[in-house]
């Protein structure tokens, strides 16, 4: 029987994206090697700032084709400080690629590694284990979406529009309660969603409360709660081991990932999905970090779990055991190198950098 191969759009980025992506690529060559059962085949495209800058274009059509053609696409960092869009904002294809791609759904995981120095002196820190699901196609990123709609900006006033609709929001929240079921298949401590907006204040989000309440009718058999998103930016420091999925607005998962990040040590354990009815990315949290970049600083961890994402998304999309079965074993093997001591990134106050953590996985991922 043939091995399945699935076309995979490699987008490196900008900085630190290229350096962290080569790492990635490496580990996952020798993971499909071990495994068998599929095949990988990267197609490597340039997008982002520096291309901006030396083009004009952030995003070419034909790399925009080759992502829409793609099984998954595996995303570096993009955007550099000094390059900007003629209206000031950063470079940002991504955003392009999740309005277009239609990719509603971004999936961030927060989980403490074994082993790693966390933040919190609680010893409770060591079972953070949440996942934020932020809705993507609307919320507070509207505006930036679909910059004709509402009143001109000028010089002396801005604005940003928001939106929410019922099914936009219908769908995020059916995503979250079929992540929490998952979960719990995986850990009867897990099962649980909790809605997270600002619904006292902004007559959108009460209407997003209520579409939640909607949806938890037809998954009762899911525990749901809710929680405003200042006391929740206070919980997640306070208690962040209590929660499992938090479902929420555009701009709000924003703050909160980057939040959830530092309790596990910083954005280089961060690693991210955004997801969709028919596509899939996949990147780190973290930006490019052209301080750093091209000395062999980086940490790769959130983009070597970001590829664990990619192939568990790729084999339940497609019914796929080995490649569950190959994300389950890269995490696995992040986890034991990280949980050997033999490794110590400079978040924890170490000096490995993107060549020791990669070679600590490829170890690993050689063991039983």
């Amino acid at each position: 029987m043939t091995d399945k191969t699935f076309q995979i759009a490699v987008l490196p980025g900008d900085g630190i994206g290229i350096e962290v992506m080569e790492a990635a690529i490496e580990v996952l060559d020798r993971l499909v090697a071990r495994m068998g059962g599929f095949q990988l085949a990267y197609e490597h495209h340039r997008a982002g700032a520096e291309l901006y800058r030396e083009t004009g274009t952030d995003l070419p059509d034909s790399v925009w084709k080759a992502c829409e053609e793609a099984d998954a696409i595996l995303f570096g960092a993009m955007g550099l400080p000094d390059v900007r869009y003629p209206d000031g904002t950063e470079i940002a294809p991504q955003l392009r690629l999740r309005l277009d791609l239609d990719l509603y759904a971004g999936v961030r995981p927060v989980r403490a590694l074994p082993g790693t120095r966390l933040p919190l002196a609680d010893p409770r820190a060591a079972e953070i284990d949440f996942v934020l699901v932020r809705e993507q196609s609307e919320g507070w990123f509207y505006g930036r979406y679909h910059p004709d709609v509402g009143p001109r900006s000028t010089r002396d006033e801005a604005y940003d529009i928001g939106r929410i609709t019922r099914a936009g929001s219908v769908r995020l929240f059916d995503f979250a309660f079929r992540l929490a079921e998952k979960r719990r298949a995986r850990s009867p401590k897990k099962g649980r969603v909790t809605c997270v907006d600002k619904a006292n204040v902004h007559r959108s989000l009460a209407l997003f409360h209520q579409v939640f309440w909607d949806c938890a009718k037809g998954h009762a058999h899911i525990a749901s709660d809710h929680c405003y998103v200042d006391a929740m930016s206070l919980n997640l420091i306070r208690k962040p081991w209590e929660y499992d999925v938090l479902a929420t607005e555009n701009q709000f998962g924003d703050i909160l990932s980057d939040l959830g990040a530092a309790l596990i040590g910083g954005m280089g354990m961060a690693p991210s999905g955004d997801v969709g009815d028919a596509h899939g990315l996949f990147q780190p949290a973290h930006g490019t970090a052209p301080d750093i970049a091209g000395k062999g600083l980086a940490n790769p961890t959130a983009m070597i779990l970001s590829a664990a994402m990619m192939l568990d998304w790729l084999g339940e999309r497609h019914g796929l055991p080995q490649c569950v079965e190959a994300a389950a074993l890269l995490e696995h093997a992040v986890d034991r190198a990280f949980a050997s001591g033999r490794i110590v990134t400079p978040e924890f106050g170490g000096k490995d950098g993107t060549a020791a953590v990669t070679r600590a996985v490829l170890e690993t991922l050689g063991t039983r």
